[in-house]
């Protein structure tokens, strides 16, 4: 596939407006299209709320929060954000996202050249160039870097090579985790994040106690992460994964749960000094592999074979041979087979056995 003949885009616009863990897998794709086009403006779309990580990125002029489930809700609102974007002048939009919403932002957009996955058919009205996702073939950041082959990056036989994906924080993030980590009792740090959007996705609240306590007991520090909505989770953790000699709740130095006190970027930065990672299959997995910290992943209704998977030799997928999996690309609210066998199944020890040799314990 050939480059458009002159191309030489000075202000781009790249929308992913997907989930976290997608927009963190971006991070190629973006890499490799400043590598291509350094002296252009390339500025980012992602939905509401992540905007700040993506802040200092050093590829992005501009990082553009976009409110897909509160105000911007609707084809409405869509139809009238891509004409107010149409008068920025953009030359080049590249959009991930396979929604309707977005190939309407994109179509009202404008921009000259204007790349997008070959499905959903809509998908055709809205672009210029489309290119195969090839789903079952690609993992997801080789499906991403599909859309650079009409730029000229990479090509149709070999497939664009993607670049080592490189997360930049803010300062004030780094500081935060900074603050924290200094406060700590010496030891190994394992680091527990046990939520998720999807709750088939979640190991049992119990298991992550279980690893806690086994942690504590040799000697590791344990932190917890909770967003907001999971703090009640976090504190059921905190409290079950109390050393036994040690009256529940009375809490340890040991153990500290961070559960609803991390905006996104000092999250990041907190995971990235972690020694060992143990984390549901979900958006702050991904911040962790990205940024090389040892990870153990647990997956139950998503597979490694769907593409979304934690990266590097620092990473651990750790799953059960089911019939029924997958179940779904994301999951789903309670398990069709009313076992959830996938999850409930990787015991306790079998996750302490991996992270045991990466906490050096």
């Amino acid at each position: 596939m050939n480059a458009p003949r002159g191309l030489s885009p000075m202000r781009i616009g790249i929308w992913q407006t997907a989930f976290l863990g997608d927009a963190v897998l971006t991070l190629p794709l973006i890499q490799a299209i400043k590598a291509r086009f350094p002296e252009a403006g390339l500025h980012l779309f992602v939905r509401a709320g992540l905007d700040g990580l993506f802040s200092a990125q050093r590829e992005l002029a501009s990082v553009r929060a976009f409110a897909k489930r509160g105000s911007q809700k609707g084809l409405l609102a869509a139809y009238g954000l891509g004409f107010e974007l149409g008068r920025e002048g953009f030359d080049l939009w590249i959009s991930p996202h396979t929604s309707l919403r977005s190939a309407l932002v994109a179509a009202c957009v404008g921009a000259k050249t204007r790349i997008g996955y070959s499905w959903p058919w809509y998908n055709r009205l809205a672009f210029t160039h489309l290119v195969d996702r090839r789903f079952d073939e690609l993992a997801e950041i080789e499906r991403l870097m599909q859309l650079g082959l009409p730029l000229g990056i990479g090509s149709p036989g070999i497939g664009p090579v993607a670049p080592k994906p490189r997360l930049d924080l803010p300062p004030e993030a780094l500081k935060r985790a900074e603050v924290i980590f200094s406060g700590l009792p010496a030891g190994p740090i394992l680091g527990i994040h046990p939520g998720s959007t999807w709750p088939t996705k979640c190991w049992p609240a119990e298991y992550f106690a279980q690893v806690a306590r086994l942690a504590l007991d040799a000697g590791a520090v344990v932190l917890l992460f909770a967003g907001p909505d999971e703090c009640a989770l976090a504190g059921r953790i905190a409290a079950a994964a109390q050393p036994y000699d040690q009256p529940a709740g009375l809490g340890t130095a040991r153990l500290v749960n961070l559960g609803g006190q991390l905006d996104l970027p000092a999250l990041a930065a907190c995971l990235a000094r972690l020694d060992a990672c143990l984390s549901n299959d979900s958006g702050p997995m991904h911040l962790a592999w990205v940024q090389d910290t040892p990870l153990v992943a647990l997956f139950g209704p998503t597979t490694r074979q769907l593409g979304f998977f934690p990266r590097g030799e620092n990473s651990r997928i750790l799953e059960m041979s089911m019939d029924c999996r997958p179940c779904g690309l994301h999951g789903h609210m309670a398990c069709p087979e009313r076992h959830h066998a996938c999850m409930r199944d990787i015991t306790p020890e079998r996750a302490w056995d991996v992270l045991k040799g990466m906490l050096g314990v």
